[in-house]
């Protein structure tokens, strides 16, 4: 089975994700945002041997601390999706407007498409695309767990920000309706930001993209 950790970082407390496959004890990081040595620290605690990083989408607190650990260790960069090329190409400023002094530009490898899919180990991760609050944002569903990492797309309560250039709250609920819903309610997903929540449940309570 795909076993997971949650690790904040930053003083945005984005939810880095250490996930790895308990057979072969291979993993990756999804949306490595910083403080590297601790993320690397988990792994190695953890036993794992990671192969490569995976990134929702191209946000500086998502994506800053990427390109370190794909340095040091030699490994893949897969993701997001191309649209989120916009993003990689004003990264300096982003560092510099937010303050991650020690974030990098990084490379990716594989740009991600819907109905592409990830492997960890023996487990296979689905892509899907939900643009909205980035334009190249994906998500990441292990059906077997029935877990989904949604990086900015869905909060408990709320969705993600759509005031960032390329941003559109109208594409953003579409996607979440569209490729999100029909996963199952009983879908446990880990957000980008903030405690873990149920599609069941968003779709039942939160304002922004409940049934009606």
């Amino acid at each position: 089975m795909l076993q997971y950790k949650i690790i904040p970082v930053t003083p945005f407390q984005q939810n880095a994700t250490l996930i790895w496959c308990d057979q072969t004890m291979e993993g990756a990081i999804i949306d490595a945002g910083g403080e590297t040595p601790r993320l690397l620290a988990e792994a190695q605690n953890h036993g794992i041997k990671l192969t490569k990083l995976l990134l929702t989408h191209s946000h500086v607190d998502h994506a800053g601390g990427t390109q370190d650990i794909a340095d040091s260790l030699s490994l893949p960069i897969e993701g997001p999706h191309k649209d989120d090329q916009f993003w990689i190409d004003i990264f300096d400023h982003q560092i510099k407007q937010f303050g991650f002094p020690g974030a990098r530009v990084f490379k990716t490898n594989r740009w991600l498409e819907g109905g592409d899919t990830v492997t960890v180990g023996n487990e296979t991760l689905e892509v899907y695309f939900c643009p909205g609050h980035t334009p190249g944002h994906i998500v990441f569903f292990h059906r077997e767990s029935k877990l989904a990492q949604v990086g900015d797309v869905l909060f408990r309560g709320s969705i993600g920000r759509t005031d960032f250039p390329k941003g559109d709250q109208a594409t953003l609920v579409n996607a979440i309706k569209t490729q999100l819903w029909p996963l199952g309610d009983d879908v446990k997903f880990i957000p980008g930001h903030g405690p873990m929540g149920t599609f069941g449940e968003e779709r039942r309570t939160n304002p922004y993209v409940r049934d009606n």
